[in-house]
């Protein structure tokens, strides 16, 4: 038995120097706590706060209506009378010189165009509702990009890469101007296609973790079905679930503290973790939409068995976008009629029309549309030129976007295709033009909007793109 007066030597307690590595081991609780308390404060802040953007704010979010598969620009907003005048005769220009498939003569389109409120913007048969909405729209008739396959355009379009692995745009915006709501993700995608990319199109490749999409449901499944994975755990409470929650965050702050870097990963469990349990008491009521009233459901069309799918998903986009998500996605597929193309984009028009149109009239109705950007378009548009009987090719080359709210010009066509819609002619504005564009609505310079990784920046727009100030308002 040892006596009060043994010395520390005696003890075995003689001071000991210490590494930097033992010395953040010892104290991993004191300094993984200010780790941790560091990186939950910045998980719901950007890079880039509201006093810190390069330009003027004109949009404070973003929903995309993706449009899977290539919806046909020459059969939906971009007119061509010349086609129709033309029909089945060969194009007088050369094609281009890499096809996805070959193609015939000109094909003019099945359906009839129309003019629509003051700005007289013409738009066909198949979008009667959308039409409508017409003086709210700005068409962006000169779309180009650079692939002409399903999987390398949805890369191009989401990433601004079809070649490497890239963030997405939603990462970007995340990782920039952070939530706007410490409950809820900044990114959301519902409904999007597991193909073509897959996760790359929403994923956050070399951004923090943090930054890559919330994934509500895939294209596999009817929305009705779709939810959050494992957002509730029904054999727990939420104290339970609080307890759980602690004792992991305990043990990653010890990891931290022994780490002498703290790694992404790590931070992003960490965040993760924090973000599922704050998101259980805000996330279910959003996603639920049995509290909007039966004349919502009949304005997006949830009341029909044709649009419910759509419908649903623009609704919820609607209650996640003014609940602080910053930028929503919905997916809609599958748009790629290299044959019976009248039957199955009128079958596809008819399930999306009447929900977007709702979307637009209720984000009005809200004055959210002031300040909520709504993009409309898909990876690529489609030939003039036919394709088998009834059918059009893949069309990088020319196809048309369009946006409503959110800073942009009401009212508008900008830049033009070609006689025949092959070639953007007129104003082109390439993918990297689109997303410097979105960038620049949103407060942020896309030169500027950069991650250092393996040695150099990167940013969205890569080393290319400009803003389109014609449809800036």
């Amino acid at each position: 038995m040892q006596c009060g007066s043994c010395t520390d030597q005696q003890l075995g307690w003689a001071p000991q120097a210490l590494s930097r590595r033992q010395l953040l081991s010892r104290t991993a609780m004191g300094f993984g706590s200010i780790a941790l308390a560091d990186i939950l404060h910045g998980s719901a802040q950007g890079a880039f706060g509201a006093g810190e953007r390069h330009f003027p704010v004109r949009a404070k979010r973003v929903i995309f209506l993706f449009m899977h598969g290539g919806p046909s620009h020459v059969d939906t907003f971009d007119y061509k009378p010349l086609l129709r005048k033309d029909n089945g005769k060969p194009l007088p220009f050369d094609k281009p010189r890499v096809q996805f498939a070959q193609t015939g003569n000109l094909l003019q389109s099945p359906w009839k165009f129309r003019q629509y409120g003051q700005s007289g913007a013409w738009v066909s048969d198949l979008f009667p509702e959308v039409a409508k909405c017409a003086d709210d729209i700005t068409f962006i008739k000169s779309m180009h990009g650079s692939n002409e396959a399903h999987g390398g355009a949805l890369l191009k379009i989401h990433t601004g890469s079809d070649t490497f692995v890239r963030p997405s745009m939603g990462a970007w915006i995340s990782y920039g101007l952070g939530s706007e709501n410490e409950n809820l993700p900044s990114f959301v995608t519902i409904r999007p296609t597991m193909g073509h990319g897959g996760v790359q199109n929403f994923g956050s490749a070399f951004l923090p973790a943090r930054h890559q999409a919330t994934r509500i449901g895939t294209n596999r499944v009817p929305m009705k079905e779709a939810g959050i994975e494992n957002l509730k755990n029904p054999a727990a409470d939420d104290i339970e679930l609080r307890k759980q929650l602690d004792l992991a965050q305990k043990l990653n702050r010890l990891q931290i503290g022994r780490e002498q870097s703290v790694d992404s990963m790590l931070n992003a469990r960490v965040e993760s973790l924090e973000l599922a349990f704050r998101m259980q008491t805000e996330a279910p009521e959003i996603t639920d939409l049995s509290s909007e009233t039966d004349s919502t459901y009949r304005l997006y069309g949830i009341d029909d068995p044709r649009t419910e799918d759509f419908g649903r998903e623009c609704l919820l986009a609607r209650r996640l976008s003014e609940s602080g998500v910053r930028f929503v996605q919905a997916s809609y597929s599958y748009w790629d009629q290299h044959s019976e193309l009248k039957k199955k984009h009128a079958d596809l028009a008819s399930q999306v029309d009447r929900p977007i149109a709702g979307l637009l009239t209720d984000l009005k109705a809200r004055g959210l549309l002031k300040d909520t950007l709504v993009i409309w378009g898909a990876e690529f548009g489609r030939t003039p030129t036919a394709q088998g009987k009834d059918g059009r090719d893949h069309n990088p080359h020319a196809f048309t976007y369009w946006m409503a709210g959110g800073g942009v010009k009401p009212g508008i066509s900008y830049g033009e295709s070609d006689d025949y819609g092959y070639y953007a002619a007129v104003d082109k504005v390439h993918v990297h033009d689109f997303h410097a564009t979105l960038l620049y609505l949103l407060g942020l310079d896309h030169e500027r909007l950069t991650y250092r990784y393996g040695g150099r920046d990167f940013r969205l727009t890569d080393v290319h793109g400009r803003v389109v100030h014609g449809i800036v308002a």
